[in-house]
């Protein structure tokens, strides 16, 4: 069975989208095929990337902080943005992952909350691809408290200075600038976070540094990097001007998690349209393994939550595209659809057997990089306490 054929199944959900949306979610779709799939084996297995060609054609394509509005960006409905990111998805989480960082994460931070400056400065540029941008705040001490945080900026006359360590950031050592979040003096000591500010940091500026953290066994067809901040000076107007403590990291991670709920559904897709082609090639005792009833059940019931994950999708990229969008459905949305996208993953591995090991086939790559996406951009366990306290009106993160 051809790929083609296989994704007819998910077709039924284009009644729910409009003209427009299914017109970017196509067009990308094929750059996907033409552009990524024939590469992306190589590229995972060697742990190399052309981001920067690449982040040029996704420029070119519109699709670099395609949900913002003006500045060069497309502004483009929550739902195009979402189904654009289930396609780079089913090519690579870590294509996602680029346009993510750079679209949800840095320019988000800058169109809403940077300076006319900043953003005059750096959204066209970044929307083009031809500037890279990446977002500082996880630390190798802090992830899920990012209160705890121990960069530090002081003040010292009219500058700013940035000493301090971030962990895992994505695009790190290819960026031209980073939104670095820091603690400083000017919070309540009562209120953890409370006085964290965000920074544009130009990535020339002495004292930065990103080295690119290797060998790994997830995310290889990404960049990762440490952000070493070592007195960094700064100008008084690096600062984002308004915002303070965690409520502007917090919501980029917004934006970004919004993103991986249809992104995840788009790894599980290309994982299970390739265990039905397969099955439906393999033959076992002189018939096609598709034929057995415990494959059959095994695709029926993946086939089932890939479906209740698309509509789940989709019901909450319409929430936000009508700005009704709550944080705690977007913690909903993310928490259901990797944990299900990894289990699909998984359950696809099992009926290619022994070649679904290898990188012939999509389905380990892609269930190694949603092992990341499962506790990036905030674990299970936080969402699931994010929406405990929607129910109950109880915090238990302490």
């Amino acid at each position: 069975m051809s790929r083609a054929a296989a994704s007819s199944s998910w077709r039924s959900i284009d009644s729910l989208l409009d003209e427009e949306d299914r017109a970017i979610r196509d067009t990308v779709r094929a750059y996907v095929e033409r552009s990524v799939r024939p590469q992306i084996a190589d590229w995972y297995e060697s742990g190399e990337i052309p981001a920067r060609e690449l982040a040029r054609e996704l420029g070119q394509l519109g699709v670099l902080g395609m949900h913002l509005e003006g500045y060069g960006c497309a502004g483009t409905s929550a739902t195009a943005y979402g189904l654009v990111c289930l396609e780079l998805e089913a090519g690579d989480s870590g294509l996602r992952s680029l346009v993510s960082v750079q679209g949800s994460l840095a320019m988000f931070a800058i169109w809403k909350w940077g300076s006319e400056e900043h953003k005059q400065e750096w959204l066209p540029r970044m929307a083009a691809g031809e500037a890279i941008g990446c977002f500082g705040l996880t630390e190798p001490d802090f992830g899920s408290n990012p209160g705890g945080m121990r960069t530090r900026a002081r003040r010292d006359g009219d500058d700013w200075v940035l000493t301090g360590n971030k962990m895992w950031i994505t695009n790190g050592s290819i960026a031209d600038v980073a939104v670095v979040w820091a603690q400083t003096d000017e919070g309540d000591p009562a209120r953890p976070g409370s006085g964290v500010r965000g920074f544009v940091v130009p990535t020339g500026t002495p004292g930065f540094s990103a080295p690119a953290i290797k060998h790994k066994l997830s995310l290889r067809a990404s960049v990762t990097s440490e952000l070493v901040l070592d007195e960094v000076r700064l100008p008084a107007s690096a600062a984002f001007p308004e915002v303070r403590g965690l409520t502007g990291p917090l919501s980029c991670l917004n934006e970004a998690r919004f993103g991986i709920v249809f992104g995840a559904l788009g790894a599980a897709r290309d994982c299970l349209e390739t265990a039905i082609g397969y099955a439906g090639e393999r033959a076992i005792f002189d018939k096609p393994l598709a034929g057995y009833q415990i494959t059959q059940t095994k695709l029926a019931d993946m086939t089932l939550e890939l479906g209740k994950g698309m509509l789940l999708a989709v019901q909450l990229g319409r929430l936000k595209d009508a700005h009704a969008l709550r944080p705690e459905q977007i913690s909903l949305g993310k928490l259901n659809n990797v944990r299900e996208a990894i289990a699909i993953a998984r359950e696809c591995r099992t009926i290619l057997g022994a070649a679904g090991i290898t990188l012939e086939f999509p389905v380990l790559r892609h269930a190694n990089n949603l092992e990341s996406v499962l506790t990036y951009e905030g674990t299970s366990e936080v969402h699931q306490l994010i929406i405990g306290q929607a129910l109950t009106g109880e915090s238990a993160y302490r």
